[in-house]
């Protein structure tokens, strides 16, 4: 019992020590593993048993006979079909040239580049090196992520890096998986007629079982068969269910298919695909901290000590340092991606939990059916997966510096809000050459958004997922434009140390503009003006003046004429080829002197006249 809980609150743990210092949470388990298992044995027990000992050996351990095996097999179906969840068609159509081939060809290379390495270096089979290829092809978001988070980039690269992540999870499995089963029928001993035709049995069923409990299930949900507060169990048991009953029909078919499983859902027209992913997220948090504290505790320092050879150190190297650039710049042959922004891509790839997971799963296997080699499997990929996330979390930040990709002033604007005044304040200001993304939660003003060409996101503030989104690291000013204070004042309080760093604005309610002081009024979007007669403004006169202002003493005069206008509200001064908002250019030391001073809505019948219209 002392056991069971302590994997389960160490793994926790872990999880929070990863969120709290930004690193991937694959590191803090493993090593948490490595050292209540192996470590713990070889160095800090005086009869040499582990802390934790995953398997019963007739006096202490947690799982009797194959009761890890099982466990491990029913945890990584769970997270394979949460992969398989996130992979779209339409994802795979819209990310570009550059991200396709990278999933392919690159893919591709880093299977065969790998394999063949592995051979000769190790003297492993053939089917072994490809079943080590295959497993180490995965990236992943939730290492990539975490490294890359505090990293501000262009939005190209952090583009490239997220989707390859997302995309590369389950297709490499599945590649790991359809290699292992390939090696399970022949045996370790070459592909015979039969082998082949166990191999299409997989094939066959694996498919099937997943295509076809895919639809009953997502037909039960759509018809509201299932009520809701049983939807995620029973989508969870019926995970569950494809699993054993595959396995029944053609061994070693589960894992096909509970992706294939996955992958039709997600693409699929389900009513509560967002509901069913974030309950598979939290039951794969919880399944991923328990796996990988077992699967490391599992391993002996005598596997440890079959790494501890200059073939690791050269094996690493290369796979590292020759085959990842070479798939990536074979990738991005005749993209617009410049020679510096391809070499930090190839620098950073660290790969993920689904590597480990799945290597421990079937060098375990392997071992069980006796093939020649198969001690090497966990352990490789262990390395290989610690290796790379060990360097590109120490690293990134200063080679994004040395090669020159690294931004230095993070002037992005996000726009909480996507309403008609938002979208036309965001098009004037993309017309002066900035970068704006506007996230909202209503579907019809993101579709609006991304009509109007403007970089637009379906994003519920009160997620936390928000901050996880490296396509928003170069983001500096944060402007919260919604009819919602508390959404507005929600803004403010949790994401302004994400992406405020220049500058975090709200619009105001109308309470606040009449008690604020002088100084609150500095965090306002405007002076005066709240969302109704922004609105307001919007609707008379949908069009963004500019007038040119040459003195102090007309820049006071002319905001005081707005104030007094019911219809007019000032929002930017452009001085020196820089913008500001009026509430921000106040606060500066900057001459109120030869600026252009953008205003919405009706245009000031005076003497001064406007030189513009946007």
């Amino acid at each position: 019992m002392l056991e069971l809980a302590g994997i389960i609150i160490l793994g926790i743990l872990a999880q929070w020590v990863a969120w709290k210092f930004k690193i991937p949470a694959i590191l803090p388990l493993i090593l948490i593993g490595l050292l209540v298992g192996p470590i713990a044995a070889e160095f800090f027990s005086e009869d040499g048993t582990k802390w934790i000992e995953p398997i019963w050996n007739g006096e202490k351990g947690l799982f009797p006979g194959e009761g890890l095996y099982y466990f491990v097999s029913l945890a990584i179906s769970i997270v394979l079909f949460e992969g398989g969840l996130t992979l779209k068609r339409s994802e795979i159509k819209n990310v570009g040239p550059v991200i396709t081939k990278l999933i392919t060809l690159g893919s591709a290379i880093t299977f065969f580049g790998a394999g063949i390495v592995a051979h000769y270096i190790f003297n492993l089979g053939w089917e072994l090196s490809f079943l080590f290829s295959g497993l180490i092809i995965v990236t992943g978001p939730t290492v990539i992520t975490p490294i890359l988070r505090n990293i501000p980039l262009k939005k190209d690269i952090s583009t490239v890096l997220k989707w390859e992540g997302i995309l590369i999870d389950p297709i490499g499995a599945l590649v790991a998986v359809l290699v292992f089963e390939f090696i399970s029928v022949g045996g370790g001993g070459g592909f015979t007629k039969t082998a082949l035709i166990e191999f299409g049995k997989i094939l066959l069923f694996g498919t099937t079982f997943g295509f076809t409990f895919a639809h009953a299930l997502a037909y039960a949900i759509n018809k509201k068969l299932i009520p809701h507060y049983l939807l995620n169990v029973v989508s969870l048991s019926t995970v569950l269910l494809v699993f054993v009953e595959s396995e029944i029909f053609a061994h070693e078919s589960g894992l096909l298919a509970v992706v294939v499983m996955g992958m039709v859902l997600g693409n699929g027209k389900l009513n509560n695909l967002k509901e069913l992913l974030y309950f598979k997220e939290s039951l794969s948090v919880l399944l991923i901290s328990i796996l990988f504290i077992l699967l490391a505790a599992n391993i002996n320092i005598e596997d440890l000590m079959l790494l501890y050879t200059w073939k690791t150190a050269a094996l690493f190297a290369i796979v590292v340092f020759v085959i990842r650039p070479l798939a990536v710049f074979a990738s991005t042959r005749n993209s617009k991606l410049k020679f510096n922004e391809k070499l930090f891509i190839s620098w950073v790839g660290p790969r993920g939990i689904v590597a480990a997971g799945i290597a421990s799963l079937f060098g375990s296997k392997l071992l069980k059916q006796e093939v020649v080699g198969a001690e090497y499997i966990t352990p490789l990929v262990f390395m290989i997966v610690l290796g790379t996330v060990l360097l590109n979390a120490t690293t990134a930040r200063f080679f994004a510096k040395m090669v020159g990709v690294f931004l230095k002033s993070s002037d992005a604007i996000l726009f909480v809000g996507a309403s008609n005044p938002a979208r036309l304040i965001a098009n004037y200001l993309k017309a002066k050459g900035k970068r704006i993304i506007l996230i909202d939660s209503n579907k019809n003003f993101v579709q609006q958004a991304l009509d109007e060409g403007l970089e637009a996101l379906r994003v519920d503030v009160y997620d936390d997922d928000l901050t996880d989104n490296i396509e928003l690291n170069d983001v500096g000013y944060l402007i919260a434009l919604t009819g919602s204070d508390a959404v507005n004042n929600h803004t403010l309080n949790s994401f302004s140390k994400s992406f405020g760093e220049h500058g975090a604005y709200k619009i105001a309610s109308s309470k606040e503009n009449i008690e604020a002081s002088e100084e609150e009024r500095t965090n306002f979007f405007t002076p005066n003006d709240d969302y109704i007669n922004l609105s307001e403004a919007y609707r008379e006169n949908p069009i963004i003046n500019e007038i040119k202002i040459t003195s102090e003493e007309e820049y006071k005069n002319f905001l005081e004429i707005l104030s007094k206008e019911e219809k007019s509200i000032p929002l930017f001064v452009e001085k020196e080829g820089g913008i500001y908002l009026v509430t921000e250019f106040g606060k500066t030391e900057e001459p109120k002197e030869n600026l252009i001073l953008s205003y919405l809505g009706k245009e000031i019948d005076s003497n001064y006249k406007s030189n513009s219209k946007v």
